[in-house]
């Protein structure tokens, strides 16, 4: 009995021995195999689904460098492109892309001059970091763990091509010396789109995981900011369908917005010019508008990564981003749109809270602009179609206030007669009106109806750069810039700049600066002002009276454009009374003028 629980005891202590030495040498390592496996498959899985790292924004430098020792400090591939214009080769881009950093950095729109002089410099879009305004766009990768990734100051090699057209691409690449590969392929059509395809060749033996992305940056702000007539520059991007639109100075304060969008667009605008990067259509990317303060310096940025793309051993994986960079062209954002399956590029023009009005007008000028070939013309053609769809209803309201004028007389004599009862004198004006078969409130609804019309028209001539430059006959040569002529040195016969007088040349030259064009429109604003009834308080009078000049200085600074808009309407709104009170046989000051000058022609 002994004996078997002594065998008992020592089977037991066997069989322990044996599981410590199983659980140490077999278990064990199996379990720390195990767990090493699942925790590697775990890191990949979290790299491929940690949001974005984004490069930091590189350090800016005071912008002190001119256009040309920017240019000068680091190699460069020529651009130049051309296109078609009206059956004719024109210039279209010309500038260089940066060998370091792969940067598109330089721009310059060959067909867009700085001012309306046929010598102007042509448009500066992009520039160098370096200089003032910089203004720039750059691709690359992102990775956690990966070593050797190219940045903004890795200098590329330069594979094939030796200048960038619209017909000739251009290959750069890059060998980290680490196992990766790097080639960029850089293409531009005839107008402003640019095609940017990285690739990334592993040749490491182990699989990597990293991310594309694009970034358009901009070092402080031009000397035009802000100078838009309160059309949109900033941040803009149609972002998680949603177009998301961000003032520099809204920008500036809250530092950093963030989206995770799939398709989409995003970049920086000014008035007139937008450099936008577009991130595949078909996958889903992170976003961010941010902004940082670097030695009193404010830089401004927008950027897209991509997701996570495990690149293995011995293959190549290759991302195209696409970056427009030029001018806000509504027909050619639109044609980018469709034919790219961007979505809503064109609202990259602002088209404003009134964009149901702004948009059909805008689709208006430039239909008749197409058969008349000139936009000021195109404007009374489409200011005419307006009058006329407004025609019945700006005629009741010119009959109404043409019996409202003819009513002055009983209405003073009501006034006269029922001074000291003020309760019987409106219950017997308003018995006049019930007679007559007036409305008074009529009155209003011309002026009523052509507010949101001017707003639209407002807004179309200080947003779209097909506005811009445009010249109509004579002194004006862009429809888009204020009255260019100044009652102060006689609309240009005497040799000065009002501009130039001391103290007083800001004033002569701003809201004193009365054109020949806003002077008609102040003339059409009294003639018009004086065909309708009085007011009934004296007061009231004096005000409508002052009414016309008050306006006719408002006006000076709005864009010619506008006031040719303004003051044919006024001409069309004049004829269209003047033949009502005709009718009505009530005395108007166009005849009371043709009176007197046949009186003293007799």
């Amino acid at each position: 009995m002994q004996q078997e629980s002594r065998n008992t005891i020592i089977f037991f202590g066997l069989a322990v021995v044996l599981l410590i030495v199983y659980q140490f040498f077999v278990m064990e390592p199996q379990t720390r195999k195990r767990q090493a496996e699942l925790k590697a498959k775990q890191a990949e899985a979290a790299q491929a689904a940690a949001p974005a790292k984004i490069p930091d924004l590189p350090t800016a430098r005071a912008g002190a460098l001119s256009r040309a020792a920017a240019l000068a400090e680091s190699p460069r591939v020529p651009i130049q492109t051309t296109g078609q214009d009206k059956g004719k080769t024109v210039p279209v881009l010309s500038g260089s892309v940066n060998l370091k950093g792969g940067r598109i950095d330089d721009l310059q729109l060959d067909q867009y001059g700085q001012t309306v002089a046929k010598d102007s410099p042509r448009v500066d879009l992009l520039r160098p970091e370096g200089t003032a305004n910089a203004w720039f766009a750059q691709f690359g990768w992102v990775g956690q763990n990966v070593v050797g990734l190219p940045d903004e100051n890795t200098l590329w090699t330069l594979k094939s091509g030796q200048t960038l057209t619209d017909k000739t691409p251009i290959v750069l690449s890059y060998d980290n010396g680490a196992g990766l590969v790097f080639n960029r392929r850089i293409s531009v059509d005839q107008h402003f789109m640019f095609t940017v395809t990285d690739s990334v060749t592993n040749t490491t033996g182990q699989p990597v995981a990293i991310q594309p992305y694009a970034a358009v940056r901009r070092a402080g702000l031009p000397p035009e900011a802000g100078k838009g007539q309160n059309v949109h520059e900033g941040a803009v991007g149609w972002l998680d369908k949603e177009l998301r639109k961000q003032k520099y100075k809204a920008w500036k304060k809250k530092g950093q917005f963030d989206w995770t969008s799939q398709g989409g667009w995003l970049g920086i605008t000014d008035k007139y010019w937008l450099t936008a990067i577009v991130p595949a259509q078909n996958e889903t990317f992170s976003a961010r508008y941010v902004s940082v303060n670097q030695g009193g310096r404010d830089i401004y940025a927008v950027d897209a990564t991509g997701a996570a793309h495990t690149v293995a051993p011995g293959a190549t994986f290759s991302d195209t981003t696409r970056l427009f960079a030029g001018a806000k062209k509504v027909q050619q954002l639109q044609a980018y749109q469709k034919a790219l399956n961007i979505p809503n590029l064109d609202q990259a023009v602002d088209w404003g809270t009134l964009f149901f009005l702004t948009r059909p007008f805008f689709m208006a000028l430039e239909f008749f602009y197409g058969l008349v070939g000139n936009f000021g013309l195109a404007i009374l053609a489409v200011t005419l179609c307006v009058r006329i769809i407004l025609f019945p209803l700006a005629n009741k309201s010119y009959e109404s206030m043409s019996k409202m004028k003819k009513l002055t007389e009983p209405m003073n004599k009501i006034k006269e007669q029922y001074k000291d009862d003020p309760a019987k004198m409106q219950q017997e004006t308003m018995a006049l009106y019930a007679r007559e078969k007036v409305n008074p409130l009529l009155g209003c609804l011309p002026l009523a109806l052509q507010i949101p019309v001017f707003l639209a028209f407002y807004k179309v001539l200080s947003t779209t750069i097909e506005m811009r430059h445009a010249p109509f006959f004579g002194f004006v040569k862009d429809l888009s810039a204020r009255d260019p002529t100044n009652i102060w040195n006689l609309f240009g016969l005497l040799p000065f700049d009002p501009a130039s007088v001391p103290l007083a040349g800001p004033f002569m030259a701003g809201a004193l600066g009365l054109g020949v064009c806003v002077l008609l429109y102040g003339f059409t604003m009294w003639l018009t002002t004086a065909m309708n009834p009085p007011a009934p308080d004296p007061m009231q009078q004096r005000i409508f009276q002052l009414m016309p000049l008050l306006f006719t200085f408002i006006m000076a600074p709005f864009a010619v454009g506008l006031i040719i808009y303004w003051t044919f309407s006024n001409v069309l709104s004049i004829i269209q009374q003047y033949i009502i009170m005709h009718r009505l046989k009530v005395d108007n000051p166009i005849d009371d003028f043709i009176g007197r000058f046949r009186s003293k022609a007799v």
